[in-house]
């Protein structure tokens, strides 16, 4: 069981070094995010979702776009760290309650 752990431990290590080496260098301003224009005429990275959220998600509303489908699992993550805060205050909060 600990060799299929290691494995799968490896296997997501790979995958992390894969995306980490394939990403743009920090603060390259000719990376593609970098390469829309706002209306002001200055570079921002923000301008494609504010262009292009309603084409890529047919959603009206761009807040929730930007947290349900842009930054779904960012906002997942989110969500599964309040519940487990929630879960855990309902255990501490119950350890003296017991019945005699």
């Amino acid at each position: 069981m600990k060799t299929l752990q290691y494995l799968l431990l490896l296997a997501f290590l790979g995958i992390l070094i894969v995306a980490v080496t394939n990403l743009p260098p920090r603060g390259d301003v000719t990376a593609p995010v970098h390469q829309h224009v706002n209306p002001a005429g200055t570079p921002v990275a923000g301008t494609y979702f504010i262009q292009h959220a309603y084409e890529d998600t047919r959603t009206p509303n761009m807040v929730t776009v930007i947290l349900a489908d842009y930054r779904a699992f960012d906002t997942l993550g989110e969500v599964i760290v309040v519940f487990a805060g929630g879960i855990a205050c309902f255990f501490i909060l119950n350890l003296g309650r017991r019945k005699p």
